[in-house]
């Protein structure tokens, strides 16, 4: 009789570990797809703000030290400076027009960091957006974002042959030549 009370209590442990581990992983999962879809909805929002030319809450998405690299070499800001390059575009009442074709996010173990990758579709044709989210209080927001264009590989060596002269100069200050 106390070998199956020792029995039964052993199983009864064994099923309440494997209970609050199950319920842990699935809040896990539920709590990673909740910020998935929130990070969707506020990337979607921020390419919107820049076609409704809302400087405001275009950059209300960055967070105060957040750094933007565009698609020239020259193009690495803080988010003052950015916003500075920008304002003159945003005031003409239209800025750029993307809209995602794919995203992929992912998230670090803690859930406060995530990093996407994005094709657009852009007055550029395809250009490919990057960063890195931080999850605040008031809910998620860029701390980098990268905007690259994209060079179909069977085009590469004629892009390559039109950039050449302006980037070697970029290559050679930034080297020390």
């Amino acid at each position: 009789m106390k070998q199956a009370l020792k029995s039964n209590a052993a199983v009864i442990a064994i099923a309440t570990v494997m209970t609050l581990f199950f319920a842990a992983c699935s809040n896990s999962v539920s709590n990673t797809t909740n910020d998935e879809k929130q990070i969707t909805a506020m990337l979607d929002s921020f390419n919107v703000a820049a076609a409704k030319a809302d400087f405001n809450k275009y950059f209300s998405y960055y967070t105060d030290d957040a750094i933007f690299t565009g698609t020239d070499a020259t193009e690495r800001w803080d988010k003052k400076a950015f916003m500075a390059w920008a304002k003159p575009i945003f005031d003409k009442g239209h800025a750029w027009n993307f809209t995602a074709l794919e995203r992929h996010i992912y998230f670090d173990k803690t859930g406060s960091l995530a990093w996407f990758d994005e094709l657009l579709n852009t007055q550029m044709k395809i250009c490919r957006g990057s960063g890195v989210l931080v999850k605040l209080d008031e809910g998620w927001k860029i701390q980098q974002y990268v905007l690259s264009t994209t060079v179909p590989n069977s085009q590469l060596d004629s892009v390559i042959k039109i950039k050449a002269h302006e980037e070697d100069s970029i290559i050679n200050k930034l080297s020390g030549k």
